[in-house]
């Protein structure tokens, strides 16, 4: 098996020279810390960082997870968009070049900040940041499908129906041992579906971690790991986003015990209110976000149930998943508190 942390550019540096303009010269490659899905590399031309070369990571994987293909596709088509991304400049279908798939993408340089409450900013600048990751959320949420080639990236209707279902499967093929609250969830969601349509590109994964920020300024210059994108209801991304808001700092980079006020960071009623009115959705339905947010919180319980099975199968991204990954309960448990309410009526 490839060990995750190094990169043999043996077939890489011809492949390269031959698909990429410009990678001419000796080639290195340093792999990018964190991170539990797709592992992601530095590639340096003649000691110079040009390049990001990411790539499936190895052994036996889910269906329809690790999906380079699609992240190609999508940051292709937005590429000239509103939205910005790191530009992809070519595809690698055969796994014998690194050992997986990959493609190669142009590298953002800028600012990368993996806690949601910013340390090292101020609070003018820490306000400015999450405006503008608002901004881009929106903007990414007014794009048609069709006007960019992707009418055709997902399924269309029965969204929140269709997620309950995917990620009940991936659940169910990697569950190590019987998660209760996964079990009423699993009951709760089919059962409590608002049936609410729409046909917009979701991230899936939208957060100030997957975003790189110019040096000087708080403008997004690239938002990155597209690998969960596809077509569904803006408001399931928003609430995958707006999850920060419900889950601590430690194990999770969240929120919810901090002094929002203090550090200049909106609250999650005023996050959404902005968000409303840059969209022009209007006010957000209450029972209509609890089911979202319950949504994102399972999903993401599943997902991390997904890294724990691969980090004891051996073939996870990083040394920390099993840690993260065994976070899956507290996040169930977490959900199944939002999907009661204030009131408990499911309790």
């Amino acid at each position: 098996m490839t060990d995750v942390r190094t990169l043999d550019t043996t077939r890489l540096a011809p492949w390269l020279r031959e698909h990429v303009p410009g990678a001419g010269g000796s080639i290195t490659a340093e792999k990018f810390a964190g991170g539990q899905s797709n592992p992601t590399y530095l590639l340096s031309v003649d000691s110079a960082p040009r390049f990001v070369l990411r790539r499936k990571p190895d052994g036996v994987l889910l269906p329809s997870a690790h999906a380079i293909e699609r992240e190609y596709r999508v940051t292709d088509a937005l590429k000239d968009s509103a939205v910005p991304v790191a530009p992809p400049l070519a595809l690698c279908e055969d796994s014998g070049i690194v050992g997986t798939p990959f493609f190669i993408m142009d590298y953002a340089q800028g600012r990368n900040f993996w806690d949601a409450r910013l340390p090292d900013l101020v609070p003018v600048e820490r306000a400015a940041i999450y405006d503008e990751m608002n901004r881009v959320l929106a903007a990414l949420h007014a794009i048609d499908p069709a006007d960019v080639g992707l009418a055709e990236y997902g399924k269309p209707g029965n969204y929140f129906a269709r997620q309950v279902a995917r990620w009940t499967r991936q659940y169910r093929a990697t569950e190590t041992q019987r998660i209760e609250a996964m079990e009423q969830l699993i009951d709760w969601l089919p059962t409590n579906d608002p049936g609410l349509e729409a046909i917009r590109i979701v991230h899936g994964d939208f957060r100030n971690d997957n975003m790189i920020f110019a040096p000087d300024e708080p403008r997004i210059i690239a938002v990155l790991d597209w690998e969960l994108s596809t077509l569904g209801h803006p408001l399931a991304d928003l609430a995958q986003h707006v999850m920060a808001w419900r889950v601590p700092r430690e194990g999770y980079r969240g929120l919810s015990d901090a002094d929002l006020p203090a550090l200049g960071i909106p609250s999650e009623a005023d996050y959404l209110r902005t968000y409303a009115e840059r969209s022009g959705a209007g006010p957000i339905d209450p029972a209509h976000w609890r089911y979202a947010l319950t949504l994102a919180m399972f999903r993401n319980a599943a997902i991390r149930q997904g890294v724990y099975h691969r980090a004891i199968s051996g073939n996870a991204s990083s040394e920390a998943a099993a840690v993260h990954g065994a976070r899956a309960g507290e996040i169930a448990g977490l959900a199944w508190r939002i999907a009661c309410g204030e009131e408990g009526a499911c309790l």
